[in-house]
């Protein structure tokens, strides 16, 4: 990974201090497979907030919405539509969020349901990868 091509466009958090994508431990990459990587960051940008970057060029990249991770949408990787590897995403708002994830082409795998005081749920997303959200409090 090209730490410059790849440095989040905002990089801190409400602690105070920049942490941006090298804070040891941390998953700060990921490569998501895509069938059309423009249709994936649209959805991506619209459900979740994501900065996108390299639209209309053949590497279409991200930032999360906390800048503390990074990646890429690539066609030539396998679409991931039977759970594996799962990464989950932080929403403030889990039933808005399927609202979002449907108008947007993806299809919920499994509707929300509580892990302790937690709200959980899957869905595929534009590609098809089985994507995880999650809630904490009341849902």
């Amino acid at each position: 990974m090209n730490k410059d091509k790849h440095q989040p466009a905002e990089a801190g958090h409400a602690g105070g201090g920049d942490v941006g994508l090298a804070r040891p431990g941390g998953i700060s990459y990921i490569q998501l497979p895509a069938l059309d990587a423009e249709r994936s960051a649209d959805f991506y940008e619209q459900v979740f907030g994501w900065n996108i970057r390299g639209r209309g060029t053949p590497h279409v990249s991200f930032d999360d919405a906390t800048g503390h991770v990074s990646g890429a949408w690539l066609t030539e990787h396998a679409i991931s539509r039977e759970p594996g590897v799962v990464p989950y995403v932080y929403v403030s708002a889990v039933d808005r969020t399927i609202e979002k994830i449907t108008a947007h082409g993806g299809e919920i795998v499994r509707p929300p349901y509580p892990e302790g005081d937690l709200w959980v749920a899957t869905f595929r997303d534009a590609a098809g990868n089985v994507i995880g959200i999650w809630q904490q409090g009341p849902r």
